[in-house]
């Protein structure tokens, strides 16, 4: 940076430096105190207008999940939370009581975590909602986390991908009108996975019309007018593990008034959530040809096939994909933590 003292007079001139240094040496500070290893908005600074009081426990989102946005500081009011701030301002980290850390956003590499001095008050939340399989690098949050947040419900924080809620009243749900017979959306087309190689053979007995990549095209506010009209939709997990039962049950198929086909956990498992009579476990078949011929049956059997649509008289399904609903938890979480523990080896847990 030049000063001109040929132009100027010397005052006018040592005035013009020193503001100009000033100003420089703020843009120096807000520099170091803003980590730029994220991959992130310029926009992502900017605080919302309401601000923490003294009492008032800080949340900060180290990054938006997948470089998605949505409002802060406006959870639903059903789940009665108060007293936390939350915000994804980056130079409140020291102030923050819980930084949350959403593992498909930074496992490329460990520059994309923290690296400031870590208060030793503060918790870190670590958030992921994809399998095992999908999760790389857990090490790098090897004695790091304090709580988990997934669709684990031995989670310290359980963000499942749907759950029921009682009605609050008897209703009579009405099955949408049927013209087709199996359905399967599906954009992660793995020749040589499991869920595959059963579709190649439940082909061969029954109809099946695959939607998503390199097949039938479903636009997103196609979902319902199309996928309704079938009586069945193929809910084939991607990986199979504890748990881990998705949108493709949730929305895809409940949300639709479609009887899902899982292959995914256990039944045992599946019944720790939904009723027992409102899906169909390809694992109670010992081939897929007896599959075909029990859902063929259905098909043909209107009774025995609305029996599968009893539940929602009493029961009915909430979607847990809200990125919103899942981080208002973790204020609750974090007020009712025990003593603070760190996971030593979050891999060694979570597969």
């Amino acid at each position: 940076m030049e000063c001109s003292w040929k132009t100027l007079s010397v005052k006018k001139s040592f005035k013009i430096c020193i503001a100009q240094l000033c100003f420089a040496a703020i843009l120096f500070t807000l520099y170091n105190n803003v980590s730029h290893s994220a991959i992130i908005d310029a926009d992502e600074y900017v605080v919302t207008t309401q601000e923490p009081t003294e009492h008032t426990r800080i949340i900060l989102l180290w990054t938006w999940p997948l470089g998605r946005k949505f409002p802060l500081n406006e959870c639903p009011s059903y789940l009665n939370i108060t007293g936390c701030f939350y915000t994804a301002n980056r130079t409140l980290f020291s102030s923050a009581d819980a930084v949350v850390i959403h593992h498909r956003t930074i496992f490329h590499s460990e520059k994309y975590l923290p690296h400031m001095p870590r208060p030793q008050y503060q918790y870190w939340v670590w958030f992921n909602k994809e399998s095992p399989s999908n999760s790389p690098n857990l090490h790098f949050m090897d004695n790091l986390i304090n709580l988990t947040m997934s669709y684990r419900a031995d989670s310290d924080i359980f963000s499942p991908y749907g759950w029921l809620e009682e009605n609050k009243e008897d209703e009579n749900f009405t099955i949408p009108p049927k013209t087709k017979l199996v359905a399967w959306a599906v954009s992660n087309w793995n020749p040589n996975s499991r869920r595959v190689h059963y579709y190649e053979q439940l082909k061969n007995f029954l109809s099946i019309d695959i939607y998503g990549r390199h097949h039938k095209p479903l636009p997103r506010n196609e979902h319902q007018q199309t996928l309704s009209k079938y009586k069945f939709y193929l809910a084939f997990e991607n990986s199979i593990y504890e748990d881990y039962i998705t949108e493709k049950l949730w929305f895809n198929a409940f949300t639709f008034g479609i009887v899902p086909v899982v292959m995914g956990p256990s039944r045992e498992n599946y019944e720790r959530f939904i009723p027992k009579d409102s899906f169909i476990h390809v694992d109670d078949f010992s081939t897929a040809q007896e599959l075909a011929t029990y859902i063929l049956k259905l098909d043909s059997d209107d009774k025995a096939y609305q029996q599968y649509f009893h539940w929602r008289s009493r029961l009915h399904p909430v979607l847990g994909t809200s990125w919103e609903i899942s981080y208002c938890r973790i204020c609750k979480a974090i007020k009712e933590a025990p003593k603070h523990k760190t996971i030593s080896r979050l891999g060694a847990w979570y597969t």
